[in-house]
């Protein structure tokens, strides 16, 4: 199938640098010595992987995937992606709209029992997958609410099946109306996970496994309980530092201005969130099978043209950076799962989706100026984010 069928972006790209193909390469072998030099002092452990097309660019492991027993990572290795699984979600969702048993626009309450909630009727599966529902979140990470505070009086493993979450966040007063603004939610991906499980009379997790992991031929990815002895599954370590309080050990202290105190330890993140993936967080998956998902999106593998199309399109401005340059980020857009950067000119740059929690990070991203394909998966909060900085540079600044 062509890759890039069904593909909305290719009539407004980014002006991004046409690089030598020698320039690119020489840039990714500097970022590949830097990040071996990063996991020799245990500032990252995880798996990288640039592709252009079906050519890997760049595919490097880096650190340990289990602090207890030095266990190396390797480029097959599988790790807790975060919220790229809402990407799983939503695509599932929209594979049910298009068969007609859930319509985008009707009131979730259509589809979950919500009477006695402080959910509004009003609330629909659009508002949820694109953030704009305006109900409370169960942790508003975007006004730095700890995810991890949750389960200090509930036991995490309490929490495995999607209805479980609904305690957490339904009797709480909305933030917003519904469709007044745009803000993420991840609670608002439970929801849509619970209508999905309506239409389709199966568990969530089954779903995905079948509609998206297998038609996407994402074969090393699933959900993996903590509890169980999953193959080939890092775990989840994030640093202890000096100076850092007992509530946030692997903070950077109390004076955010400071460098970030040296490795003292290591705390794992088995209490940190529920064992086992649900609709917005928590699924397994492998660099090499994120970008298979992205090239399956691509190439209306996973979904009908006209929902490919809208998958792969903004849907409603997140925040505007007045003041970017040319080439750079003057809009946050997202979609359904997916976060779409904007020029000043109004090109697309990017689109990716990222994830973060108790040691995990991962971000999967695609340049469609250039068919590059980035995934950047660690086992660790922090991980992520200096290579996928370090890999962008590589690809957008000029010569």
């Amino acid at each position: 199938m062509d890759s890039t069928a069904g593909d909305p972006t290719d009539d407004r790209l980014a002006a991004l640098p046409n690089l030598p193909a020698s320039v690119l390469a020489e840039r990714l072998d500097s970022v590949a010595a830097d990040l071996a030099a990063r996991a020799a002092d245990d500032e990252f452990s995880g798996v990288v992987l640039v592709t252009e097309g079906d050519l890997p660019l760049l595919e490097k492991a880096y650190g340990v995937a289990s602090r207890r027993w030095n266990t190396p990572v390797t480029t097959d290795m599988r790790f807790d992606v975060a919220s790229i699984t809402k990407l799983f979600t939503s695509v599932a969702v929209l594979q049910q709209v298009a068969a007609g048993t859930l319509r985008l626009d009707s009131s979730i309450h259509d589809y979950v029992d919500l009477e006695g909630t402080t959910i509004s009727r009003d609330v629909t599966l659009r508002h949820l997958l694109t953030h704009t529902s305006g109900i409370a979140d169960d942790a508003d990470e975007e006004d730095g609410e700890s995810y991890e505070a949750l389960w200090a009086e509930r036991p995490n493993y309490s929490v495995t099946e999607t209805a479980d979450f609904l305690p957490q966040f339904a009797h709480k007063p909305p933030r917003a109306e519904p469709g007044a603004d745009c803000r993420y939610c991840n609670v608002g991906y439970v929801l849509a996970g619970l209508a999905l499980e309506r239409a389709t009379g199966r568990a969530y997790r089954d779903v995905v496994r079948t509609d998206v992991f297998e038609k996407a031929g994402m074969t090393s990815s699933g959900f993996f309980d903590m509890r169980e002895a999953a193959p080939n599954v890092a775990e989840g370590w994030d640093p202890v530092r000096e100076g850092a309080s007992d509530d946030e050990p692997h903070a950077d202290g109390p004076d955010e201005d400071a460098p970030a105190g040296p490795i003292i330890g290591w705390r794992q993140n088995i209490y940190s969130y529920p064992p086992i993936g649900s609709p917005d967080g928590g699924a397994h998956s492998t660099a090499a099978d994120l970008v298979r998902f992205v090239d399956a999106l691509r190439g209306g593998e996973l979904l009908p043209k006209k929902w490919t199309t809208e998958f792969l399109s903004p849907q409603v401005l997140h925040h505007a950076d007045e003041d970017a340059g040319a080439g750079e980020t003057a809009e946050l857009a997202y979609g359904f799962g997916l976060e779409f950067e904007v020029t000043p000119a109004g090109e697309l740059r990017s689109f990716y989706k990222d994830g973060i929690n108790a040691g995990a990070s991962a971000i999967v991203r695609y340049y469609p100026a250039t068919n590059l394909t980035v995934a950047v998966l660690s086992n660790s909060e922090d991980g992520a984010w200096d290579p996928i900085t370090a890999i962008d540079d590589a690809i957008t600044l000029p010569e």
